[in-house]
């Protein structure tokens, strides 16, 4: 079953020993095919996910929300902007040394400012709608 908030994700995050990845690409399955059927994204990640137990996947969940929210001109969360949301040292989603300073200069506000340092565009999937335009 894919989880049909951010919220949903967290708790299932919690329930089960089961890597974030897979659950975040359901999520985002789940995300995409609502703003195609013309429903309210922002009902999706509006609720504040619980505390993950990783210190990074729980600064990834807000730096999720507030992406989500940019890319497609929603409200942007409030809870996103918890100071526990936010990393004090760096983490880049790849280990590959060589990629880091491509991703520091491609990651998107929502994860830079957060110290996490990734690809230009981190939550890409196949069916991905195309963003509104900025209001």
């Amino acid at each position: 079953m894919r989880p049909p908030t951010l919220a949903a994700l967290a708790q299932a995050r919690n329930d089960s020993a089961s890597p974030l990845a897979p659950m975040l690409c359901e999520f985002l399955d789940e995300f995409y095919g609502a703003l195609r059927n013309g429903e309210d994204g922002a009902a999706l990640i509006a609720e504040e996910p619980a505390p993950l137990a990783s210190h990074n996947e729980h600064a990834l969940l807000g730096a999720i929300g507030e992406h989500l929210a940019r890319r497609w001109a929603l409200a942007i969360p409030p809870w996103t902007n918890d100071p526990s949301r936010f990393l004090s040292r760096p983490y880049f989603t790849s280990p590959i040394e060589g990629l880091k300073a491509l991703m520091i200069a491609e990651s998107p506000l929502a994860f830079w400012r957060r110290l996490i340092f990734t690809e230009a565009e981190p939550l890409r999937r196949a069916r991905i709608p195309e963003p509104r335009a900025p209001s």
